[in-house]
């Protein structure tokens, strides 16, 4: 079975019109997410990475068990001030106003090959700071995957425009 189809649709959350894809139902399924993190793993094979970023919050799960598969290690990216350590923020424009995110200012060094994991790009926003981010701590991003591209919301293009190499397992047209 696809993971595409393991993966839920709610209508109109967080907002009216908008069809949110959960991976809730896919992570709670052990064929599902092993196939998942199996298949994401498999394209990485032989390829040097030193650490798996994730994104606050599905990107924790998705890029640690990635990490663990890999048998590298997993740094975290969060929202402002939830890092216990010293940390370096990256802000970006959000719809309405802006955002930070942060990671431990000792998490990636200088040359480091970093694949940068979420469940899903959208917008691409949140990618694009991260990417920001890992690049100026002279980290170096081998690849931003996701298990969802949302194409027509133009966050793949949009890290494409920044040089990126971006890969996901499956596509959702529209919202």
């Amino acid at each position: 079975m696809p993971i595409k189809s393991r993966i839920r649709t709610v209508p109109h959350y967080p907002k009216e019109g908008v069809m949110f894809r959960d991976i809730t139902t896919l992570l709670k399924d052990p064929v599902g997410f092993r196939s998942t993190i199996n298949e994401l793993a498999s394209r990485y094979e032989g390829v040097k990475i030193d650490k798996v970023v994730g994104i606050e919050s599905r990107g924790f799960i998705v890029g640690s068990a990635l990490a663990f598969q890999l048998g590298v290690g997993f740094v975290p990216i969060r929202k402002k001030g939830k890092l216990p350590a010293e940390t370096v923020g990256h802000d970006y424009v959000l719809e309405y106003g802006t955002d930070r995110i942060e990671i431990h200012l000792d998490a990636i060094s200088k040359g480091d090959r970093v694949l940068l994991a979420d469940d899903l790009i959208a917008t691409g926003g949140t990618a694009e700071a991260a990417v920001k981010l890992i690049e100026s701590m002279g980290g170096t991003i081998v690849e931003c995957c996701f298990i969802i591209d949302l194409p027509d919301l133009g966050g793949r293009k949009r890290l494409e425009s920044c040089g990126q190499k971006v890969f996901a397992l499956c596509e959702f047209e529209g919202d």
